[in-house]
């Protein structure tokens, strides 16, 4: 495959740090890569929302948006890129310092304490804001990388397009694309649609599609509310699997959309009825609350919820109530809590940072 390699200079920097998502990695990427680069002897690239289960806006792993990063890099400029994985925390503050310990950490196992990096960047848009909050490190401001002077598809465009036409794309299609992404990245992509889920990704896809389209019509965007119950009891917590898109096989907390005519701990008791099978006792308060709020916690738009905890006494025996998966969940389990951490990324949308919230758990380091 073709590899494109950084203009011959000499860095003036140590080092340099690149963040994004790169879902996919696209031409302006590369060409944002090439210019850090061209400034530093070393390149940290930050692969941001890590861990995370598959869906429509983050169908690729971490560690297969690097592979498509170095497919398009000579193998000397792969021995300059080291990859620092970071998970969306939903709080930007708590987001910024954990990449500035992880750069920190990477810089310092090449012989780079202390040195502070260049930071290269775009300013897209509202959502570039974060470049500000590095104190310490030059920011490097770049324009927008063109093609032939036109302006690049940004990432969500490209994804539209592979999730509209997928395996069934033609030759031109394919041909199109090339003219957005640089040659590795096509040469991945086409080994992606051919697998298993990236079929589930699509159909999420077109169903989300349908989603938001049934809301055109509505004066204002809506603002969807739900409440999620958190059962714990001897030591495990009751989850479900879901049986329907968006997140289908996904572990989440029972729950789901308010009626008018019920509060919001009574919403999550008859939700987690609904899905599970289990009846609260009725005298049974819940031990906590908490609103998770996130703009981008949900695929399906601006939805806040509400999320109540309930402990039950486990009996002398150490059995746990049975639950059934009913309504729209697939199955019903109790896990123990000490097995959540190995599970990050199965869970959907933030239902496991919503948990270790309530639970206080750490997150798990890897």
């Amino acid at each position: 495959m073709a590899q494109e390699t950084t203009r011959q200079s000499q860095p003036a920097a140590d080092a340099a740090v690149y963040i994004g998502r790169f879902q996919v990695f696209h031409r302006g990427h590369l060409g944002m890569l090439r210019e850090a680069l061209a400034r530093a002897r070393l390149c940290v690239v930050v692969i941001g929302s890590a861990y995370q289960a598959r869906t429509p806006k983050n169908p690729f792993f971490w560690h297969e948006r690097a592979e498509m990063i170095r497919r398009n890099l000579s193998e000397a400029d792969r021995a300059r890129v080291l990859f620092v994985p970071v998970r969306d925390y939903y709080d930007l503050g708590r987001w910024e310092a954990a990449v500035r310990a992880s750069v920190e950490q990477a810089l310092a196992g090449q012989g780079l304490a202390g040195v502070p990096p260049l930071l290269i960047g775009h300013f897209k848009d509202v959502s570039s804001q974060y470049l500000h909050g590095f104190e310490g490190w030059p920011l490097v401001s770049l324009e927008r990388i063109t093609a032939a002077g036109r302006p690049l598809h940004d990432a969500s465009q490209l994804r539209d397009a592979l999730f509209a036409l997928g395996r069934e794309a033609s030759g031109e299609v394919w041909a199109a694309l090339g003219e957005q992404v640089p040659p590795g990245t096509l040469d991945f992509l086409r080994g992606a649609v051919a697998q298993p889920w990236f079929a589930e990704m699509a159909e999420e896809w077109r169903m989300l599609r349908a989603y938001w389209a049934s809301w055109s019509a509505a004066p204002y965007p809506p603002t969807l509310i739900t409440t999620d119950a958190l059962v714990l009891c001897a030591g495990h917590v009751l989850l479900v699997q879901r049986g329907e898109l968006p997140g289908r096989g996904l572990y989440a907390l029972p729950g789901g959309f308010l009626n008018p005519n019920e509060t919001l701990a009574q919403g999550a008791r008859r939700e987690l009825l609904e899905e599970t099978g289990l009846a609260l006792p009725d005298d049974l308060a819940p031990e906590q609350s908490a609103v998770f709020d996130h703009p981008d916690r949900s695929l399906r738009g601006r939805t806040v919820t509400h999320g109540f905890l309930w402990r039950l006494a486990g009996d002398t025996a150490g059995a746990l109530p049975p639950v059934q998966g009913q309504d729209g969940a697939a199955h019903a389990v109790w896990l123990p809590v000490a097995d959540l951490q190995g599970l990050e990324d199965r869970f959907f949308d933030d239902h496991f940072h919503m948990l270790l919230h309530m639970l206080d758990l750490p997150y798990p380091v890897y």
